[in-house]
């Protein structure tokens, strides 16, 4: 079979950087407006809310000297040493709340915020359509696949990273340096947010549950109850009906037999969490924290928690399959059990905190226009610099949210290979400096993904990576979308129990 005409045709129809390109639109054309819709209304000190509306990035353009708006190209970015950023625009209302609690509502205004850096041949970009002779006349090689920004006049690009799997029980052993014998582990993800649960199982068979802002473990009993599963048999019920896990549990539920209720359970959370406050005051903190920091892709109010105390449930029964060797432990190296975060993703997560900023820039700039006795107003509270330059530094410099560095790196023009080779780069968030041999090594589920010889000598060996030639990429669904397909095509679960 002639492979390089199937190749030839493949690479015409998903070109060698698409998949930043398209995870750039994607991000331009459906997740800022996600980030906007998650952050709702912006509440005052001085009864003044901000209502936000749509969110509308344009072409990229330049602010001259003397305040005038023009298109920009490409190439009079670079040679000007110019940012290739596009104007971010806003729809936000003021409203007026009264003593008596009414809202007087004013008219919803476009408000210009800052600006997004353009992507070269993405929608945004002023090259987007253009013919190759247009190209050649605006001082662009038709060959230059597109893919990265331009910022301060030098070409940056947005390395792939790769990352374990969000959303998926992950099962480890520990080899005989802790008390802890098994592990469950959880990435949750919702939003920008990101929370790590572990479910674990020490020597005597104890099962302890660890969350964000819990110190230290809490006993899976005291978790379920607080979930709502208030009776021993509900907790075993969603547990598993194998005798030998039925055994293990019970041993669990008489280790906490002074636990009887949800309110006893969310106590026992209440004292870890808000130690030495009032009774009324811990109670409200233990909610909080079991709906806000454990599993939150399940859901943040209080109808999920029966979801969680059910997806709990499952991650113990594997614990304890694992430890009485009915299941092996997950292969973290699988390449199932990866995800690439692409350009999109990256800038998703800085464009939430950037815009977290300027909310509160927002806020602190109405709240001193009433101090000072001022008509409030929008379009002077708006301070553009807030949003731009948080972005503009973060790929100025590689330093991104999180405190991940190297994120965006100078594109390497040594030759057009090199381009093609940086653009399509995937790098692993493990540390240089230690062995992993198993991450490094060639696994074999990446054949046809990774190219099995690309890779650097020396420290980065198998860490850094590319992505084969006829590689392409899916990108994720939201599960609640997917919830509402199999309902309508009227999919119902089958349970274990």
């Amino acid at each position: 079979m002639d492979r390089k005409s199937v190749l030839e045709l493949f690479l015409k129809r998903r070109e060698l950087v698409k998949q930043h390109i398209d995870s750039y639109n994607d991000f331009i054309e459906n997740r800022l407006q996600n980030v906007i819709t998650e952050t709702g209304e912006l509440m005052t000190d001085v009864d003044l809310a901000v209502r936000f509306g749509k969110i509308d990035v344009g072409k990229a353009e330049i602010i001259e000297a003397d305040g005038s708006r023009r298109k920009i190209t490409p190439s009079e970015a670079r040679l000007r040493n110019m940012n290739y950023f596009s104007p971010i625009k806003l729809e936000m209302g003021l409203v007026k709340i009264h003593e008596d609690g009414t809202r007087e509502e004013k008219d919803m205004e476009w408000v210009v915020i800052g600006q997004m850096p353009t992507m070269l041949r993405s929608t945004r970009c002023n090259l987007y359509g253009l013919s190759d002779e247009e190209l050649v006349r605006n001082g662009e090689d038709p060959l230059d696949p597109g893919g990265y920004f331009i910022v301060n006049g030098s070409e940056r690009m947005l390395v792939t990273i790769e990352d374990l799997a969000p959303n998926k029980i992950i099962l480890e052993k520990n080899k005989g340096y802790t008390k802890i014998e098994e592990v469950a582990k959880v990435f949750s993800k919702r939003g920008g947010f990101r929370a790590l649960t572990t479910v674990q199982r020490d020597r005597e068979g104890m099962i302890s549950v660890n969350f964000p802002s819990v110190p230290g473990d809490l006993p899976l009993i005291v978790v379920m109850k607080a979930l709502g599963l208030e009776t021993d048999k509900e907790i075993v019920d969603s547990i598993s009906n194998d005798p030998e896990i039925v055994q293990k549990l019970l041993e669990n539920i008489e280790e906490n037999l002074d636990i009887q209720t949800t309110e006893d359970a969310m106590e026992v959370i209440g004292k870890k969490v808000a130690h030495g406050q009032t009774r009324e005051y811990r109670l409200k903190r233990a909610e909080q924290v079991i709906d806000r920091y454990l599993l939150p892709h399940l859901g943040v109010e209080p109808e999920d928690r029966l979801r969680k105390a059910y997806y709990i449930g499952r991650m113990v029964e594997r614990v304890f399959e694992l430890a009485f060797n009915k299941r092996n432990v997950d292969d973290k190296d699988h390449y199932a059990n990866k995800r690439l975060r692409l350009a999109g993703d990256l800038l998703d997560d800085l464009f939430r905190v950037s815009f977290y900023n300027l909310v509160r820039d927002i806020k602190y700039q109405l709240e001193r226009q009433v101090a000072r006795g001022k008509e409030p107003s929008i379009q002077t509270a708006v301070r553009r610099d807030v949003l731009t330059e948080r972005i503009r530094h973060a790929l100025a410099t590689g330093n991104w949210v999180g405190g991940r560095t190297g994120v965006s790196q100078l594109l390497d023009r040594t030759t057009y290979m090199a381009v093609v080779s940086h653009l399509r780069r995937v790098i692993s968030p493990l540390s240089r400096s230690q062995p992993h041999f198993e991450a490094r090594d060639l696994h074999s589920t990446q054949f046809g993904k990774i190219c099995p010889t690309e890779t650097p000598e020396g420290p980065n060996c198998g860490l850094v990576k590319n992505l084969a030639l006829s590689t392409e990429l899916s990108t994720g669904a939201d599960a609640g979308e997917l919830d509402k397909v199999l309902a309508e095509l009227k999919v119902t679960p089958i349970h274990k129990h």
